[in-house]
């Protein structure tokens, strides 16, 4: 049986571009969070404002259920950079699996500046890295550098998905 999946990182990791890609390998809906952001958040963040807890709720919730609806298979793209966000995530769908896509601030800095027009501004990348705390060994998921193709990425996760649902089923 399939599973919701996010695909979260820090801005600028590929959350989007990957999550499309792995939607359309696995056959299931694909859905970005930033189209769950309230237009405050967006403006909050287009001014340069990172956002804090109080925004997120909200917008966690949505994407929570987002996630529920979707409890055969669905890949989000979403942050989801702390713990508390993805046991709010997994809160309404328990079963859900993290592709956490992570680099080195100057590797995504990098990326993040070839995305004109997104409005995540630069600036706030250092705060997304300071607020990120990775996957835990504990949560369901995998984390994978995003120094690669995509398509080598897609494969990793398919791969390593793959064999953890086979040791899990023996």
């Amino acid at each position: 049986m399939a599973t919701p999946i996010v695909v979260m990182g820090v801005s600028g990791s590929g959350k989007s571009t990957v999550g499309a890609a792995l939607a359309q390998r696995l056959r299931v809906p694909f859905a970005d969070a930033d189209d769950f952001h309230p237009p405050a958040n967006i403006a909050k963040m287009t001014a340069g404002h990172p956002l804090d807890d109080g925004d997120r709720l909200p917008w966690l919730d949505s994407i929570g259920e987002w996630l529920a609806a979707h409890g055969t298979g669905g890949v989000m793209s979403c942050s989801a950079l702390k713990r508390k966000y993805r046991d709010q995530l997994r809160g309404h769908c328990p079963a859900i699996e993290f592709l956490h896509l992570e680099g080195t601030l100057e590797t995504i800095g990098r990326r993040q500046a070839s995305r004109p027009g997104h409005f995540m501004p630069a600036a706030l990348l250092a705060s997304q890295f300071a607020t990120l705390e990775p996957l835990e060994p504990d949560e369901r998921g995998v984390r994978i550098d995003v120094d690669q193709s995509i398509d080598t990425i897609i494969e990793t996760y398919v791969t390593t998905t793959d064999s953890n649902s086979t040791e899990e089923d023996q």
